[in-house]
């Protein structure tokens, strides 16, 4: 007779392809794939490298696409619908398909689009991962800077354009100038001697604009969007020892659990043990 109780307690075929992709070995191997690929994808921007192995680098990249898609399709079939309940996995399939896109004239943008398989790093490495998921954390907090910063924006535009705009039409000349003149100012780039000094030589007092506005935004709220990607990154790292710890804490009671069944049962034992030596020694009496 068959034992069909040991049968039901092997894995399923899905299961046991899901723990083969889970492996280090098959992670690293898709890695090692993702950068060879990105380096290829660059060498073919070179016309040098192009006309030398031109042809060599396009039957890499159908390769490396096909290795792809085989990979997503055995992740279909070990996770089945729940292969789209993870975020990582959806854009993993999106970044893929675009390299499946016909190679036309008309869409020469989006093959251009293939290097975003470089990408696929972000969702194969872990630790990419955790900046990604602490970045998209951050996002709601840098919503409120955002909207704060563009309200300083608005209210500087509207001033330099009122008061420097007739002198230097070029960089205050329209509320839209304004606004990218700022913004140049604000990355301190070429903020100096590109605009501020020219336009002091006309309005001697014009320092008093820009210097309060370059240390409200330039270092103000840059320093704001450091402290809010510093305080996620933070929180999630601790929710992750918090998780681990609460998983050692459960594997804990479990084992203490445990251990008290085995004395309750050995005490049980004991007594039982006694209970039958007082009874033989009431036997003999």
């Amino acid at each position: 007779m068959i034992d069909q109780t040991a049968d039901s307690h092997q894995p399923s075929a899905r299961a046991r392809l899901r723990a083969f992709l889970e492996t280090a070995r098959v992670r690293n191997t898709i890695l090692g794939i993702i950068i060879f690929n990105a380096i290829t994808l660059g060498l073919g921007t070179s016309d040098t490298v192009r006309d030398a192995i031109g042809p060599t680098l396009r039957i890499v990249d159908q390769v490396v696409l096909g290795i792809f898609v085989v990979e997503l399709t055995l992740k279909f079939y070990a996770y089945g619908l729940s292969f789209f309940r993870s975020a990582w996995n959806v854009f993993d399939l999106v970044v893929v398909s675009v390299g499946l896109l016909p190679q036309t004239d008309s869409l020469s943008a989006l093959r251009g689009l293939r290097v975003i398989r470089a990408m696929r790093l972000l969702s194969v490495v872990p630790q990419m991962r955790a900046v990604v998921q602490a970045l998209l954390d951050a996002l709601p907090g840098m919503g409120a800077v955002i909207i704060m910063l563009s309200i300083v924006y608005y209210v500087f535009a509207v001033m330099g354009t009122i008061m420097y705009g007739n002198a230097f039409d070029e960089w205050f000349g329209t509320l839209g100038r304004s606004l990218y003149s700022l913004f140049q100012i604000m990355t301190l780039e070429s903020w100096s001697m590109g605009i501020v000094r020219p336009v002091m030589e006309v309005y001697p007092n014009a320092w008093a604009f820009f210097v309060p506005f370059i240390v409200i935004t330039a270092f103000s709220v840059l320093n704001l969007f450091i402290g809010l990607l510093v305080n996620t990154m933070q929180s999630a790292v601790e929710e992750e020892h918090e998780a681990e710890m609460e998983k050692l804490q459960a594997l804990v009671r479990t084992e203490t659990d445990q251990v008290d069944a085995h004395v309750l049962a050995l005490t049980e034992e004991v007594r039982a043990l006694r209970e039958e030596l007082r009874a033989a020694r009431d036997d003999r009496e």
